[in-house]
């Protein structure tokens, strides 16, 4: 990494102490594009429905590209040498998109707008009905990573789908 970047080893590790410290900035940096996307202000300017698909659309993009599927690779193929590294992604990852996810189910239940128990769980299960199958398939390599367009139709009919069965 140091070579590619052009900077001694040395000042790589004072940059960076270790690997994991390394992948947590390279999944931070990936989940904030997303964060970006999932702001509050931003999304309250969509109705119901387009600003769902605009949270699903920018979420595929993050995890059903293929450098995303690449370090989903890496880590499940090292996390039982580098387990801090499988932690990182988990947190940073998962739990961080997660909650933008819930935050954003949560204020519109608030709203009156959706009829949701549990933001947290309902965003997990959003999660997993936009990308599971499509990430699972493309990471084993049976599977295409899917084009924008692909992603933006299974988007619209994740969220209809999910609207259809939460609307207030």
């Amino acid at each position: 990494v140091a070579q590619r970047t052009g900077i001694s080893t040395k000042t790589m590790y004072r940059l960076v102490p270790c690997k994991a410290d390394l992948f947590e900035k390279v999944i931070s940096e990936r989940i904030g594009t997303f964060m970006l996307e999932v702001n509050p202000a931003e999304l309250d300017k969509y109705e119901l429905c387009e600003a769902m698909e605009h949270i699903l659309v920018s979420f595929g993009t993050l995890t059903l590209s293929k450098a995303t599927i690449g370090l989903l690779r890496l880590v499940i193929g090292e996390s039982d040498r580098f387990p801090e590294i499988a932690a990182a992604f988990h947190h940073i990852a998962v739990v961080q998109t997660t909650d933008a996810i819930a935050g954003w189910l949560e204020r519109q239940r608030d709203r009156g707008l959706l009829k949701i128990d549990d933001p947290v769980r309902s965003a997990s299960a959003l999660r997993g009905m936009m990308t599971m199958d499509l990430q699972r398939s493309a990471m084993l390599g049976v599977g295409q990573v899917p084009t924008a367009e692909e992603i933006e139709a299974r988007a619209k009919f994740c969220a209809r789908l999910f609207l259809d069965g939460c609307r207030a």
